[in-house]
């Protein structure tokens, strides 16, 4: 499959959650006071909120984003076809998460196999989304560079298995200050922290030249967070209990899956027609092969040369057979490689719950069994009546 058909694919099955909701109260509400929407806007939020569609401008957006448009229609490729680059796979990856309606997104390391641009234009987007769709998005990156840790409204720093901060990014260095330790000016930020709670490197920022230094430890921090002004506050947050009155019915959702049963079984039967298209080289090259064999059958099992009337004839018929289920046996392995090379890809998506997994398996049965019967139909009208087998055509 194309970048885009992959994209597309992921959209269709993660859905659009509350945006049909969202968009019909919007309507209402301005037809209400009177406000004529820009078209523009108009038209880009209903082309969202709309389910099922094999292309969406969701998808084209998340293309031009991520810088993927350039690649838009190139096979996505593996050991054997030549595709996208490493780094392009990496962030299609991320581009199909972001075409969901997905209202909370832990991402671990996506800028590996990116260069500081890309990871600097993903990490952008991603904050006009939490910025303007009130999305919640936290992100683990191991020293990112300076603009790339702008970007971020909250940092969560981890060292040792504790939290040493928690808080806005504004904050930080204050907090690290208050414990005699200061960021260089041509220091990035984010090597600071990623130094400072090292034994090794954290005396060069000590600061405090009235003092000795003395080294403060990652639980001590940890017991410092807990003291200091950001740190207290939070405290006194999550011990306010939450209100669940002021709480839309679409905040949560309560579907396991972004679409019905029915509308999964027919995005993937969709996927599958799409690879068997793509794949009819094999299937015809399969038919001709059965063709062939079927051809060496023929002469090999010549009904002049099958008597039968003895029990000792009876021989020569098994071995027919024997050989026709052999041929149309082996000639169904090419579907186990493709189903096998698909299992990773399905797990995947099993896990981030595009589809019940019953609708893969259900679909592998009803797009595969009619090229089976198809060979054994080849097969059987070839050879039958050549091979000396019963005439009648009930035996047929």
């Amino acid at each position: 499959m194309t970048v885009r058909e992959t994209l597309d694919f992921s959209r269709r099955c993660l859905g659009v959650g509350a945006r049909y909701d969202m968009l019909s109260e919007l309507a209402a509400r301005e037809r209400e006071a009177g406000i004529k929407p820009d078209p523009e806007i108009d038209a880009y939020m209903k082309a969202t909120a709309v389910q099922g569609q094999e292309s969406n401008i969701v998808t084209d957006l998340t293309l031009k984003v991520l810088g993927l448009d350039i690649c838009a229609d190139m096979p996505i490729g593996d050991d054997m076809i030549r595709g996208i680059s490493g780094g392009q796979k990496k962030r299609v990856t991320t581009g199909e998460m972001l075409t969901g309606p997905a209202r909370a997104l832990f991402m671990d390391e996506i800028s590996t196999g990116l260069d500081s641009s890309s990871t600097f234009q993903i990490v952008k987007y991603i904050g006009q989304l939490v910025h303007v769709m009130n999305e919640t998005v936290m992100i683990s990156l191991l020293q990112p560079p300076p603009e790339t840790y702008n970007l971020f409204d909250d940092i969560i720093l981890l060292s040792e298995g504790y939290i040493v901060y928690h808080g806005p990014r504004d904050n930080i260095l204050e907090f690290f200050e208050a414990a005699g330790f200061r960021c260089p000016e041509r220091k990035g930020v984010a090597d600071f922290l990623q130094e400072v709670t090292s034994k090794k490197d954290q005396q060069q920022y000590w600061y405090l030249d009235q003092e000795q230094y003395r080294h403060v430890s990652v639980p001590e921090f940890a017991e410092r967070f807990k003291s200091f002004h950001v740190g207290q506050q939070m405290l006194k947050e999550l011990q306010i209990p939450f209100d669940k009155s002021q709480t839309h019915p679409a905040a949560l959702t309560t579907s396991k899956y972004g679409q019905s049963s029915w509308e999964s079984f027919k995005t993937v039967m969709s996927r599958e027609l799409l690879l068997m298209k793509r794949n009819s080289f094999i299937y015809i090259f399969k038919v001709t092969q059965l063709l062939i064999l079927g051809l060496v059958a023929m002469t090999v099992f010549f009904r002049t040369k099958m008597p039968y009337g003895q029990i000792s004839d009876s021989a020569k018929f098994f071995g027919a057979l024997t050989f026709s289920l052999i041929t149309v046996l082996f000639n169904g392995f090419a579907e186990l490689q493709f189903t096998i090379k698909m299992l990773p890809t399905f797990y995947k998506q099993r896990d981030f719950l595009f589809f019940p997994p019953w609708t893969f398996g259900l679909v592998n049965i009803i797009s595969k069994v009619p090229v089976s019967l198809v060979e054994s139909s080849v097969w059987v009208i070839l050879t039958y009546y050549v091979m000396g087998f019963a005439p009648a055509a009930g035996s047929f």
